[in-house]
C-alpha cells in the first residue's frame, strides 16, 4: 500500500480481506477522504477503489467540474448519472436513492464484496446488504499509510509549525510585557487572561494561513489537567501551559507544540518539575532513532521521571507523567504511530511529537512539546523555538 506517481495503490488490503472494492464517503474533514482524493468539499462525497485499481469519486453535481480539476481521482461522476431523480421519486428517501446508485454502479463493476473503513454510515451499509452486498468493516489501508510522509508532507507540515511559532512568540510575549499588579497580569490596562491569549494567538495564525481550535492556555493549579483549555486571569508565578496544534487551511496538515512559561518567581517544586520534563524530553531523543521501539522512547520518559521521584502512567499513577509521550501528526493531530507502551518500530518518514509533562494538582502542569520527523540518522526537530520556563 503505497501512493507513487499519483495513484494510491490499496489491492493488498482488498485482498486480506477478500473484498472487489472499498467504499469510503464523507467530506474532506476527514483525513483519509483527502488523503486519498486531494478534494476539499464540506459535503459528502464518494470515494471507491476496486481490485483491479480504478478509482472512483462520486460528487454532487455542483462540484463535478471543480473535482475533475483538483481531484488527484481522475474519474469523477456525479449521482444523477446512475438515475438518482427517478430514483427518488421511486423510493421518496434521499439516502435510500443515493444507495440505490451505488448499488448500481457496484454491479456495473462486477462487486459483490465491499470494504468499508470501521466508521461507515450504519444506516448505508443496512441497506446496501439488503440490496445483496457484503459489507465488511476493515482497519483503514490509508492510516498506515499515512504514518510516513514524504518529502512534500514534512514541508506542509513544517510551514504549518512556523505558523504556530509565530503563534507562541505572540502569546509569551504578551506575557512577558505584562505588568504585574494584585498578583494578577495586566497588558496596558486590561487583565491579560486566558480568552485574551487565546485571542492573540489564533489571530496570528490566520495571519499565517493556519487555523485552530481548542487550543489550551491553562494558567494555575488547573493545569494539572492536561486538556484543560483554561480561563480567566493570568496570575504571577503560577505555570501557563500553552498548546497549540493548529492546521494550514490551504494544505490540511497540522502542527503541534507546547511550552509552560511562568511570569514572576517559581518556586523550587515548580522548578524542580520544570527540570525534570526537559530532562525527560531529553531523555527521550536520546533513543529516538529509526529501527527502535516507541516504547523504549516511553520508558526513557518514564524511567527519568521515576529516577527523579515522580509518578507515572507506567505505574498506574493518575498524577505526575499520566499520558503517552506522544502521538503522530499529519492530516489528523493525533494520528499514527502512538508514542507510548505499543510495540510499533520507528521508521524513517514518521512525523511525531515528543511531549513529557507532569501534572501535580497542588503545584499545577508543566508540559514540553516538540515536533519531530525522523531521519535516516536520528531525526530533526521541527520545533526550533527556545525552551524557558520563566519569561
Amino acid at each position: 500500500m503505497k501512493q507513487n506517481n499519483n495513484t494510491i495503490d490499496i489491492s493488498t488490503s482488498l485482498s486480506d480481506n477478500n473484498c472487489d472494492a472499498y467504499l469510503m464517503i464523507g467530506n474532506s474533514n476527514n483525513a483519509d477522504m483527502y488523503y486519498s482524493t486531494h478534494f476539499i468539499a464540506g459535503d459528502p462525497f464518494a470515494y471507491i477503489q476496486t481490485n483491479q485499481g480504478e478509482e472512483i469519486l462520486i460528487v454532487s453535481t455542483m462540484e463535478l467540474n471543480r473535482a475533475k480539476m483538483e481531484s488527484r481521482v481522475s474519474n469523477v461522476h456525479t449521482m444523477q448519472e446512475y438515475g438518482f431523480m427517478e430514483k427518488l421519486k421511486e423510493r421518496k428517501d434521499g439516502e435510500l436513492a443515493y444507495c440505490d446508485c451505488l448499488a448500481e454502479l457496484f454491479q456495473q463493476k462486477g462487486v459483490r464484496h465491499i470494504m468499508v473503513p470501521h466508521d461507515f454510515p450504519l444506516f448505508t451499509a443496512q441497506t446496501l446488504k439488503e440490496e445483496g452486498f457484503s459489507v465488511i468493516p476493515a482497519k483503514s489501508p490509508f492510516r498506515e499509510m499515512r504514518k510516513i510522509k514524504d518529502e512534500g508532507e514534512i514541508e506542509k507540515i513544517r510551514a504549518s509549525q512556523q505558523a504556530c511559532e509565530k503563534a507562541m512568540e505572540a502569546a509569551i510575549g504578551l506575557i512577558a510585557d505584562a505588568r504585574v499588579e494584585n498578583g494578577i497580569l495586566y497588558s496596558g490596562e486590561e487583565a491579560l487572561t486566558s480568552e485574551i491569549l487565546r485571542a492573540a494567538i489564533e489571530h496570528t495564525l490566520l495571519d499565517h494561513g493556519c487555523e485552530a481550535e481548542s487550543t489550551i492556555v491553562a494558567c494555575g493549579l488547573k493545569s494539572s489537567n492536561p486538556h484543560w483549555e483554561g480561563e480567566g486571569e493570568i496570575t504571577v508565578d503560577q505555570p501557563i501551559v500553552i498548546d497549540i496544534f493548529p492546521r494550514s487551511k490551504r494544505s490540511r496538515y497540522f502542527a503541534d507544540m507546547t511550552r509552560t512559561v511562568l511570569k514572576g518567581e517559581a518556586s523550587e517544586e515548580l522548578k524542580k518539575m520544570y527540570e525534570a520534563v526537559h530532562a525527560a524530553q531529553e531523555a527521550a531523543f536520546a533513543v529516538l532513532r529509526p529501527g527502535a521501539l516507541y516504547r523504549e522512547v516511553h520508558n526513557a520518559v518514564c524511567d527519568e521521571f521515576e529516577k527523579r521521584g515522580y509518578d507515572t502512567i507506567r505505574n498506574s499513577s493518575e498524577v505526575g507523567f499520566i499520558h503517552s509521550t506522544g502521538h503522530g501528526v499529519g492530516l489528523d493531530i493525533h494520528e499514527q504511530p502512538s508514542v507510548a507502551m505499543q510495540d510499533g518500530k520507528i521508521e524513517v518518514g514518521h512525523v511525531v511529537t515528543i511531549e513529557p509533562g507532569l501534572y501535580y494538582p497542588e503545584f499545577g502542569g508543566i508540559r514540553i512539546e516538540d515536533m519531530v520527523v525522523i531521519t535516516e540518522d536520528g531525526f530533526e526537530n521541527l520545533t526550533k523555538m527556545e525552551k524557558e520556563f520563566v519569561v
